[in-house]
């Protein structure tokens, strides 16, 4: 696995999009998947489905030297407590970036603000599972905030699996429209609405997308990627505008397919290089992303 990094040039691995949850809440979600639930659609069988701990060693095997902990809000009353279970594991996990959520409810703004207070350096909405419109009210001030404090938050905004009231760019685009200064990062490059999320990322100084899933053999199966998209990603990923994302823990496949999916696309190592590495330091700005393996 190093191989792949190394022959690079680069200390490791920046993955902006994993996932690190309350146990119970853990196997809620992991159950869910082996339901093919609902909002799944299809067979999703875990790969990696060892403790916490050994789901961080794992991370650390592979050379990730940072991570998240994606938690989402899909109903009023969740976040709080949410946010402050990741960001305990955050502080207690080197690597991991403190990582929070919101919802459309009174508090939102107040829930963005405390996990802002905190140390949060990333956030992460999910409209497919919430089930709610990006441009709620309630919503306003939250995304105000963020756009202010220049944190960046992952939208799963796209309508794979399966598509929900709210996704696809127009929801959240009038959001953009909004707070032109958001920093936002698109889940799974927008997948199926591909084109119309790069032209967000296109338009919006600070809009971009992580890899997520994108152009493994079990996404490409419902989600093909344009083949005509490829000289924009390649732009996009030159231009910081693309970061690695994998999904870690709830994927069907070894962690390693994503990459080789990644390089696969023949887009060189410059934009492989930025994409792994460079464009989450150039976006997290002042977060240490450390070469070292922690003890």
């Amino acid at each position: 696995m190093t191989e792949f990094w190394t022959a690079l040039g680069l200390p490791g691995l920046a993955d902006v999009h994993t996932h690190f949850l309350p146990e119970r809440m853990q196997r809620r979600v992991w159950a869910h998947f082996d339901e093919a639930g609902p909002l799944i659609g299809r067979p999703w069988p875990i790969r990696y489905r060892g403790t916490e701990a050994e789901r961080v060693a794992e991370l650390r095997r592979l050379g990730v030297r940072t991570f998240s902990a994606l938690a989402y809000a899909h109903r009023p009353g969740m976040a709080a407590d949410l946010n402050a279970w990741t960001l305990d594991f955050a502080g207690r996990t080197p690597g991991c970036l403190p990582s929070a959520t919101f919802f459309p409810e009174p508090s939102a703004a107040a829930d963005v603000r405390s996990a802002l207070e905190r140390g949060a350096r990333i956030f992460k909405l999910h409209l497919q599972v919430g089930g709610f419109d990006p441009r709620d009210e309630l919503l306003d001030e939250a995304w105000g905030l963020l756009a202010e404090a220049g944190v960046p938050v992952v939208v799963h905004a796209g309508s794979g699996p399966v598509a929900s009231g709210f996704t696809g760019p127009g929801p959240i685009g009038g959001v953009l429209a909004r707070h032109p200064r958001l920093t936002m990062l698109t889940a799974h490059l927008g997948a199926p609405e591909y084109e119309g999320f790069f032209d967000l990322a296109e338009r919006y100084e600070n809009v971009g997308l992580d890899t997520t899933m994108a152009f493994t053999d079990f996404f490409a199966r419902f989600a093909p990627f344009p083949p005509a998209l490829l000289p924009r990603l390649r732009d996009l990923g030159l231009a910081g505008k693309v970061l690695l994302g994998s999904d870690f823990p709830n994927i069907p496949y070894p962690y390693e397919h994503q990459l080789d999916a990644l390089a696969g696309l023949g887009l060189g190592d410059e934009w492989l290089r930025a994409v792994c590495w460079h464009n989450a330091a150039r976006l997290l700005r002042d977060w240490p992303l450390s070469p070292a393996d922690p003890a």
